[in-house]
């Protein structure tokens, strides 16, 4: 049976409720670690069946790993002029999905960074994401300038560019850092662009 609900709201019901997992998880993760939290202690948080959790997320690892900022990012990428260079194009799209965080959604994200950092299974898995990262990115940058997808010259600029966002985040998106992330990202975009002066 099909559901009756506008594709809008459904849409906004089912935001809501993968919200409302992944906080209850990450406030579980706090509580009494990630390893001792089990899926059907935060299925029972958040009020759902186990079925509806991972209909929302694969795994356990997955409410923590999977990052709802790079799908929007990329289409923001996608939207920028063509004449714009792809590293200023990437600064800018880069700017209008963050700029939007409210001060609670970063601390959530920063309480994520901090999660990931900590329990190598998922340090593991989030190194090999960045693959797929690189190759969406990589995607959007070749097809801003006409090329194929799988671009030689823009899979390496889109590994230049997730590098440096791996470069500033340990010392910027932890709070007891205090720095600017975007400061230091736009530094390091402008080290790729000037072809990386040292000093």
């Amino acid at each position: 049976m099909t559901s009756s609900l506008p594709t809008g709201l459904r849409e906004r019901k089912k935001a809501k409720t993968r919200a409302a997992i992944r906080a209850h998880a990450m406030r579980l993760f706090d509580e009494q670690g990630y390893a001792a939290t089990t899926v059907d202690q935060i299925a029972e948080a958040a009020d759902v069946s186990q079925s509806t959790f991972f209909r929302y997320f694969p795994t356990k690892e997955d409410v923590v790993l999977a990052d709802d900022y790079d799908p929007p990012m990329v289409a923001a990428l996608r939207a920028q002029p063509a004449d714009v260079h792809p590293i200023e194009a990437i600064r800018r799209s880069i700017r209008e999905i963050y700029d939007q965080l409210t001060p609670d959604e970063w601390e959530q994200e920063r309480r994520r960074q901090r999660l990931i950092r900590s329990v190598p299974e998922l340090q593991a898995r989030n190194t090999q994401q960045y693959t797929q990262i690189i190759g969406l990115l990589g995607a959007a940058v070749a097809e801003r300038a006409g090329l194929p997808p799988d671009d030689f010259s823009a899979r390496v600029l889109a590994g230049a560019v997730i590098g440096a966002g791996l470069a500033v985040a340990p010392h910027s998106l932890l709070p007891e850092q205090g720095t600017d992330y975007f400061t230091d990202f736009e530094r390091a975009l402008a080290l790729i662009e000037a072809g990386f002066p040292l000093g």
